[in-house]
């Protein structure tokens, strides 16, 4: 009975996303954008010359998450959204069953489905689906290879691909080092490289362009000011008033991320260190995306598995409510905020900053014997 619910939970919250993207329309611009990359590997035009949409999006991806696009460019715009909306709904399914492994829970067919319906009405997975972001695939990727059994093949592979996608996940490879873990360090090297390489031989041009100057210009990706963002520096720069920021959020950036990768490295817990690594990066990545926080599914499982349910409401609601969306931010109405509004147009690195100073203040748990991590990992395989 149980799982019938769940089953019925799910058809119900994806009918009634459907319903909302067949009355509102889902303009997918992210989508657009992959199709045109692809579009211009496989007409050998400048991958980095266009921009699409009414929004005038560029690429910004490294040349070989455009290889990748190629078949993207093969279908009709609406086939396109249609199965992009599909694989997407299936991957988040996928990263469900991954946060229960996280947090050592067996993933349950009710669970993933019940999940799943769920977690698709979270900010950050509702906007990855509308506007047709590649989020939750390296979301996926990263976190599959992270938790695999110690000493399985290849691992760190499938995380070094996931940083050459889109270059983000790249700060796990500090955490594998500091943590002690060199040889998945360098496996994740290694396949990052390769796909560098890849690049380098499929789009040789292309390749000079983006490592060349293209990966530095953040401003092709946005503007860092608005509530769109949600890294530490769309923070400082709505509370001074001030579109670029400089060593105003430089200065504590690098704080953080000392500070962050330090405690996941002092983490008891494998789960604990994953997550806080991954909340490091997005809150000092010059540019995060509300879309970008697709971790926050994760989270929310670490914290229920660690029986932290009022800290998982709250994460919940953090994540569910939607405050950036609701405080003035036309034109540059992002910039004069009054005080009591720059919480609600900073939810994310706020709440990150909340969880890294409570990962401070806690006394670190003591990390399983290997022994044990083994068997626990080969009974939830």
């Amino acid at each position: 009975m149980r799982k019938r619910t769940a089953l019925l939970l799910l058809a119900l919250s994806l009918a009634s996303f459907g319903t909302l993207c067949a009355l509102r329309g889902a303009p997918m611009a992210d989508l657009l954008v992959y199709r045109a990359e692809g579009a211009a590997v496989a007409h050998g035009t400048d991958l980095y010359g266009f921009t699409v949409t009414e929004w005038r999006l560029p690429a910004t991806y490294p040349p070989f998450a455009a290889l990748l696009f190629v078949p993207a460019s093969w279908l009709p715009v609406p086939v396109l959204k249609a199965a992009f909306l599909a694989v997407n709904a299936l991957l988040l399914a996928v990263l469900v069953a991954l946060s229960a492994r996280l947090a050592q829970r067996t993933p349950a067919p009710a669970l993933v489905c019940a999940g799943t319906a769920l977690a698709l009405w979270l900010e950050p997975v509702f906007q990855t689906l509308l506007f047709g972001q590649i989020n939750l695939a390296v979301a996926c990727l990263t976190l599959w290879d992270l938790t695999r059994p110690p000493g399985a093949r290849w691992r760190g592979a499938a995380l070094g691909i996931a940083a050459g996608i889109k270059l983000t996940p790249a700060v796990f490879l500090a955490y594998l080092l500091l943590r002690g873990r060199v040889r998945e360090a360098v496996t994740a090297l290694a396949a990052c490289a390769g796909t560098v390489a890849a690049g380098a031989v499929l789009l040789p041009s292309a390749t000079v362009s983006f490592w060349g100057g293209r990966l530095w210009e953040t401003g092709r990706v946005g503007k860092a000011w608005i509530v769109d963002n949600q890294s530490l520096q769309g923070l400082v720069a709505r509370t001074l008033g001030e579109p670029a920021p400089g060593l105003g959020w430089a200065l504590p950036a690098a704080v953080c991320c000392a500070a962050g990768l330090w405690l996941a490295a002092r983490a008891g817990q494998d789960r604990h260190g994953i997550l806080l690594t991954a909340g490091t990066g997005l809150l000092v990545c010059p540019i995060s995306w509300s879309h970008h926080w697709v971790w926050c599914v994760p989270l929310l499982a670490v914290l229920l598995g660690d029986g932290r349910r009022w800290t998982a409401a709250g994460t919940a609601a953090v994540f569910t409510a939607r405050t950036l969306w609701l405080v003035p931010h036309a034109g540059d109405r992002d910039l004069h905020l009054p005080w009591w509004q720059q919480p609600l147009a900073s939810p994310y690195p706020l709440l990150a900053l909340v969880l890294l100073a409570g990962a401070a203040v806690r006394r670190p748990e003591r990390q399983a014997a290997p022994s044990a991590r083994i068997s626990s990992a080969s009974t939830m395989r």
